[in-house]
Order: structure tokens, then sequence, then C-alpha cells
């Protein structure tokens, strides 16, 4: 898929957003959703994304939406943060197919690091639904 494909409202994080598919939630409003990723990458790997914007990556969002997005993804790092003291942290945004970008839906990923654990591959295997949500209920505590 290139930069310029048209959103497909039938994507897995829209489906998330409709309740057709669970997720393990860490925050909701009206405009964003943080939630864990079920692929993850590291313990307590989260992705937030917007529940308004058809934005297919960053070079489609709008400005204010973007804004939302961008603010939420810094409280849900701290809160990852405080919650389960990584070592570091990734902030992670893919666009377009080669650039990563596996979900056709904008979004940000809060990736921890934790010193001498490798991180997982990007899309790897699933998690357990009663672990994240689980971890989603310790970082949703510490927001």
């Amino acid at each position: 898929m290139s930069l310029d494909e048209k959103y497909d409202s039938g994507n897995v994080f829209a489906k998330i957003i409709s309740g057709d598919i669970p997720a393990a939630k860490i925050f909701e409003d009206d405009d964003v959703l943080a939630f864990m990723d079920a692929f993850p990458q590291s313990r307590g790997h989260a992705l937030i994304i917007s529940k308004t914007s058809q934005a297919v990556n960053l070079l489609d969002v709008e400005e204010d939406v973007l804004s939302k997005l961008i603010k939420t993804t810094q409280a849900v790092a701290r809160a990852v943060t405080k919650a389960l003291s990584p070592d570091g942290f990734r902030i992670v945004q893919y666009n377009g197919a080669p650039g990563g970008q596996s979900v056709f839906h904008l979004h940000f990923h809060v990736i921890p690091v934790y010193e001498g654990t490798p991180l997982g591959a990007h899309g790897g295997g699933m998690a357990d639904m009663a672990d994240l949500q689980v971890l989603a209920g310790d970082i949703r505590n510490a927001l």
C-alpha cells in the first residue's frame, strides 16, 4: 500500500473503535483511543489512534487531530514509564507499507525498552488478552 491510498473503513483499528474487535483499553475519550498492542514488541507496548480521523498516515492527518494524538502519546508514555519502569522507550510511527506500516489507520506506538531484553518483531506473536488487560489496568492507573 502506497502513501496515497484511501482509507479503508474495514481496517482492524476501525473495528476496534466500533467495538467489533476487543481491545485492552488504556485511555479513551471522544477523539482518541489508547490500547495495548495485541502483537507487542515488548511488555507494555501501546498504540494511540484517532477515533475521528480517517488519516491513513502522517501526511493525511488534520493538525488538530495530530495535536490530540501526540499529547495522548506523551501521556501514555509517561504512564507506561511510571507503571512498568522500563529503562527507556520508543515512539514509533510508520508510513506506507515500504516504511513498515501494516495497519493503514494513522497510529503511534509507545514501545517500552528493557535493558538486556531484545524487542520482538513488529507484528510478531500475539499476546494473551488477559495479560494485556492487566497491563492496560496498570498503565491506566498511572495516567
